[in-house]
């Protein structure tokens, strides 16, 4: 049977994708379900992108699970999100160990459910020695509370000395997000329609090629991930030039 992958040139693969997994409420709502059914079927779907991303040789894959403004959602949708982790989270790690698979985690997490943060950091410890992959779960997460933060703590270096205001640059900052070990994202996918980023990496996606699908993240599959892949493979990415200077750079 034919697939995209068949396609994807391996020497020209984005080294961090980064996923806005929308679409789950939806989902549900036509299948006669509330929607919690949704969340729970998009585990799948999450199973099914990390294992093609560590198969074709993705460096970084980071999911948005949770954003700071997800706790305004009807606090049983909350709650059952949060259980959904935990279970989650339990069940998977004996799948991230036996694939080499590191978990790593970007977000406010102290202000997540103990039992949720527990569980969590539990599974990125033992985790942590893995190389093949790093799966990135962006949990109680925002961009605009992650840059607030690093403005707040370049302050206080400032403040203390250990600063001076005129070595502060885009790379300098950089190292105060959550995100200072990982690369930025080259590729940015939206499941369900939606054409927004809605708080995610801002910082990180300044030149992140965006692909939008309209596809329900419950019904995402490794055919849908690979399409993405394979459109990104045949955009031009200038960073600002134009297409002559590239041409010249080769």
């Amino acid at each position: 049977m034919f697939s995209t992958r068949d396609k994807i040139e391996l020497n020209n693969l984005p080294k961090h994708i980064a996923i806005i997994m929308d679409g789950n409420g939806r989902w549900a709502k036509t299948h006669g379900k509330p929607r919690v059914f949704g969340h729970k079927n998009g585990v799948v779907s999450v199973r099914e992108v990390t294992e093609a991303s560590a198969e074709l040789g993705i460096e970084y894959l980071t999911l948005y699970a949770f954003s700071t403004e997800n706790w305004a959602r009807p606090q049983f949708e909350v709650n059952a999100l949060m259980t959904l982790l935990v279970e989650t989270v339990k069940s998977e790690v004996k799948t991230l160990m036996k694939n080499n698979i590191r978990l790593l985690s970007i977000g406010d997490l102290g202000k997540l459910p103990e039992k949720t943060r527990n569980a969590l950091l539990r599974a990125i410890d033992e985790t942590k020695n893995n190389t093949r992959m790093s799966l990135v779960l962006a949990l109680n997460y925002s961009s605009r509370w992650e840059i607030v933060e690093a403005v707040k703590k370049i302050s206080q270096e400032v403040k203390a000395g250990t600063i001076d205001a005129d070595q502060i640059d885009t790379s300098l900052f950089s190292t105060f997000l959550t995100t200072r070990d990982i690369p930025d994202p080259e590729l940015m996918i939206r499941t369900s329609g939606e054409r927004r980023i809605s708080n995610y990496l801002l910082w990180q996606a300044a030149y992140a090629e965006l692909y939008f699908t309209d596809v329900l993240w419950p019904d995402f599959r490794k055919e849908d991930f690979y399409q993405a892949i394979f459109d990104y493979q045949h955009r031009e990415r200038r960073f600002g030039m134009v297409s002559e200077q590239l041409e010249k750079s080769f």
